[in-house]
């Protein structure tokens, strides 16, 4: 049986809820309620503008650049050839692109390599410095400051492929016999008869290197700078996000030497990056480099722009 606390505990909750719900009948919550939630369908719809007008300045910008690259990169490096070297990473888009903007500035095309995952990952550093003493040229030598495997391989790599303006070339033959031996053993990939003498070198990588990528940035930027420095000059480009962590860009950019080696681009895969290269390839002719684009490290977004305000920590 009921009890009579218990009846009136049940009338007290009945009161409570007829209560409550003349309290929200009355609006007072509902139009509270609505007029947050309004607010924050305006602040939504604000936003949602703002994002509209990016977007639409942004195309804007990238219409103009695509219009206007022709015009800023023709003849830029005419009567120069340039050699295109490819890191594992690299995009082939990126590759394309960049091979199409050198054609645009009237370089000579001096051909396509390709260093492979064996040897950025340096897992046979004893072959490969067996194959590079073996393989430099008769009456050449290499720097002897360079020991590390990377820029051992970079010297070489120069001195069979690359030139300064007024010297010449290392002779075919020997250019052909050093690289078949790096490519039998694994270490570079490139189509027969399709590499040729040049005095401007561009580098192409891709994004940011992974985490468990070891060694492999170093590596590869002290040999873009060895290779470069036996050219006339060279660039080292890579897509947004690529001058980060221990990737090539990011270590040339942290090293005086290897900076002033090597120009380097980090928004290739953009319209801005790849006019950028060929202006840096021009100023690597009069033997200046630079750090240029949007990334950590880089001085101006691009040639003959002001320098980049020095980051505060955060």
């Amino acid at each position: 049986m009921i009890s009579l606390r218990q009846h009136a505990i049940s009338l007290v909750a009945v009161f409570l809820a007829l209560a409550l719900g003349l309290f929200l009948g009355s609006g007072f919550v509902g139009d509270r309620v609505n007029s947050l939630t309004g607010t924050s369908r305006d602040r939504v719809g604000d936003l949602e503008q703002q994002r509209d007008e990016l977007n639409a300045q942004v195309n804007a910008a990238s219409g103009f650049d695509a219009a206007i690259a022709p015009r800023i990169m023709a003849d830029r490096l005419k009567g120069h050839s340039v050699l295109v070297v490819t890191l594992p990473n690299a995009a082939d888009s990126d590759v394309d692109s960049a091979k199409e903007a050198l054609s645009t500035a009237g370089a000579t095309f001096g051909g396509q390599l390709g260093l492979t995952d064996k040897l950025v990952r340096d897992d046979n550093a004893e072959q490969v410095r067996t194959i590079v003493d073996q393989t430099i040229p008769p009456g050449a030598t290499l720097r002897a400051e360079l020991t590390d495997s990377g820029s051992r391989v970079g010297d070489l790599l120069g001195t069979l492929l690359l030139h300064r303006s007024n010297q010449p070339a290392a002779a075919a033959s020997d250019s052909q016999t050093g690289l078949q031996t790096l490519r039998d053993g694994g270490f570079l990939t490139y189509a027969d008869n399709a590499i040729r003498p040049a005095d401007l070198v561009l580098f192409v990588s891709g994004d940011a290197l992974s985490e468990n990528a070891g060694a492999q940035g170093q590596l590869t930027a002290r040999l873009t700078a060895a290779m470069a420095a036996r050219a006339q000059g060279g660039a080292l480009v890579g897509r947004s996000g690529s001058a980060t962590g221990g990737s090539p860009i990011a270590v040339v950019r942290s090293d005086p030497a290897l900076r002033n080696a090597v120009s380097t681009v980090d928004n290739v895969d953009q319209q801005t990056g790849l006019i950028t290269t060929i202006l840096a390839l021009g100023e690597e002719t009069q033997g200046r480099s630079g750090s240029y684009g949007t990334g950590a490290g880089a001085t101006a977004i691009t040639v003959g722009a002001q320098p980049a305000p020095a980051r505060t920590p955060s």
